[in-house]
């Protein structure tokens, strides 16, 4: 018998979550049945889009339900099974996180459209990577800045929480193609950081009194591609500044998530008609079709050292909703990652 603690989803939260709306329960596990492993998870995943699913609402993804475990990315390792196709020590990914621990059947899961348990072959790189700029946020950056916005040559782009986990590569692959960067971020030490991987501009949004004047300022001939990862007043100033035919990927809006009265969209959205603009918003699993050659890519630019990342670390299971809230209050610096064991 294996005993994990896990986070469960208490109520559903109004505005910013709280502590409130989370519990920790402990639970037995019994040896993996017949095509079962059981997993210790080493590593979890917080990330924005989980608060959309916190509501009971029809999304891309099904609500979370109360009184149940939470799920997102995890890393764990194999520590007994009943699949030949999975062995003690072998590392694996998952959709398990806010949990240390668990039992699942990778044939079931796979037969059943719910997401895979997949084997990883790490070549030296860091587990917890995959849970970042190998995983689900680099590859949403190569999509969304490649495909959706369709990245060409002598492009300005510009990317709003530029210091995150996904904005972050989107900054590092720009570079590496090429192209003047701007990137938005708040806080001296994301400033430092972006500087240090070679942005070519970068506003701290938290120090300027205006977004739209600032950009105005560092992008004087205006901007091509805009990836958005905030809204609000950055998705104003990446209009104001755009160029004719600038194409914009839309990833997330992280600064309406919690709201609760009436969001404020951009004052200015009717220059999106006369700059024939393209806005486009996307999900990273409808272009899964590009993982293979953003692997060989990524793998081929970390052995290189092109491409460097931040991780900030929350420790133990217990830690996982601290960690989640402190996505929406600026607190992370690159990948937010809870560590398990």
């Amino acid at each position: 018998m294996t005993t994990s603690r896990e986070i469960r989803l208490k109520s559903r939260p109004v505005g910013l979550p709280q502590a409130s709306n989370f519990e920790l329960a402990t639970v037995d596990l019994p040896a993996p049945g017949p095509d079962e492993i059981q997993v210790r998870n080493l590593w979890m995943s917080v990330d924005p889009y989980m608060r959309g699913r916190m509501y009971d609402r029809p999304s891309y993804v099904p609500p979370f339900q109360i009184g149940q475990a939470l799920q997102g990315g995890a890393v764990g390792e194999v520590i007994a099974s009943n699949d030949p196709d999975f062995k003690p020590g072998d590392i694996v990914s998952s959709m398990f996180g806010w949990r240390e621990a668990y039992n699942a059947s990778p044939k079931a899961l796979a037969a059943g459209g719910l997401g895979a348990i997949t084997k990883l072959d790490t070549h030296g790189i860091p587990p917890q990577a995959f849970l970042g700029v190998v995983g689900m946020p680099g590859l949403t950056a190569y999509v969304g800045l490649l495909r959706v916005a369709a990245l060409k040559d002598g492009d300005v782009v510009f990317v709003s929480a530029a210091a995150g986990a996904v904005g972050s590569v989107v900054c590092q692959i720009a570079k590496l193609k090429g192209h003047t960067v701007i990137g938005s971020a708040g806080g001296p030490e994301k400033v430092a950081f972006l500087k240090s991987i070679g942005v070519d501009h970068v506003i701290d949004y938290k120090a300027t009194p205006d977004v739209v004047a600032e950009l105005a300022k560092v992008a004087p001939k205006g901007i091509d591609v805009y990836f958005e990862n905030v809204g609000g007043v950055h998705l104003e100033a990446a209009i104001n500044s755009a160029r004719p035919f600038a194409r914009f990927a839309l990833c997330g809006m992280i600064s309406q998530y919690n709201e609760t009265g009436k969001p404020e969209g951009p004052s200015n959205i009717i220059q999106a008609v006369g700059k024939s603009l393209r806005l486009e918003g996307f999900i990273v699993s409808n272009h899964i079709d590009m993982f293979p050659q953003f692997a060989k890519d990524m793998a081929e630019w970390i052995k290189a050292g092109k491409i460097t990342w931040k991780e900030t670390v929350e420790n133990g299971v217990e830690r996982a909703p601290d960690a989640f809230v402190k996505l929406f209050t600026g607190e992370n610096l690159g990948k937010m990652l809870v560590k398990l064991s």
